[in-house]
């Protein structure tokens, strides 16, 4: 898994970790608000999960694995074989990658406010979200079509 980020992206994305060790699961939780308001995109998610938070957390664990990593992907390839794995029991697409962001992203200004998530800061991360989800989305096509 190598990375196709620049450096500046690099240390965009690094530079964040310490504000998504302290909010990353109001991150996460305000993510996922957004994310819900589809409700075809809802109904993808286990809501047992939701309610105990468990799920919140584990990806805000996620993000902040990846931006403490984002030099060194390769340290992250368990973990997104086993996400990969995870989106082909729940049926997750290539499409639903732009949904997250969409909500992702402003969730990170939401709850770090404009002077922390500059436009800058959101730049840079949705280049690293895309490069994640490129990864993510190859993966999981080889999984799907091993299905098949």
């Amino acid at each position: 898994m190598t990375s196709k980020l620049s450096p500046a992206t690099i240390a965009i994305v690094k530079a964040t970790a310490p504000a998504l060790q302290q909010h990353g699961l109001a991150i996460t939780t305000r993510m996922y608000e957004r994310l819900f308001v589809d409700a075809d995109v809802k109904a993808m998610f286990d809501q047992a999960a939701q309610v105990s938070g468990e799920q919140p957390k584990r990806l805000a664990a996620a993000i902040l694995a990846f931006a403490q990593n984002v030099d060194k992907l390769e340290a992250l390839t368990g973990a997104v074989e086993r996400m990969a794995m995870r989106h082909v029991e729940t049926g997750v697409r290539a499409e639903h990658y732009p949904v997250v962001a969409a909500a992702l992203l402003p969730a990170i200004r939401d709850v770090l406010g404009a002077d922390l998530a500059t436009d800058e800061v959101l730049a840079a991360w949705a280049e690293a979200y895309g490069v994640l989800a490129d990864i993510l989305i190859g993966r999981e096509a080889q999984l799907y079509t091993e299905a098949a």
